[in-house]
């Protein structure tokens, strides 16, 4: 799971233009929104699209992206379970 965790890293890295962050700078449990990473509900939306283009997993009801979405553990668990 670190594999796919440092991969989301740098995939939400690109996909969100967060220039001056690496991928060691963000911790793997650390909040996505908020405190932690700072995203706000535009990159919420940027984050489904990058699940749905690089691991094909649409999310069915937007409330689950607030469970999904707390951190990059969360997201990496999330794939392993629902990756077709």
């Amino acid at each position: 799971m670190d594999a796919l965790m440092d991969k989301l890293k740098e995939e939400i890295i690109l996909q969100l233009n967060l220039e001056g962050v690496k991928k060691e700078d963000i911790d793997n449990d650390s909040p996505l929104f908020g405190e932690g990473l700072g995203l706000d509900s535009i990159d919420a939306l940027e984050l489904i699209v990058l699940l749905e283009k690089n691991y094909g997993i649409k999310i069915a009801n937007p409330a689950d992206g607030k469970k999904i979405f707390q951190s990059i553990r969360t997201m990496a668990a999330y794939i392993q379970e629902n990756k077709k």
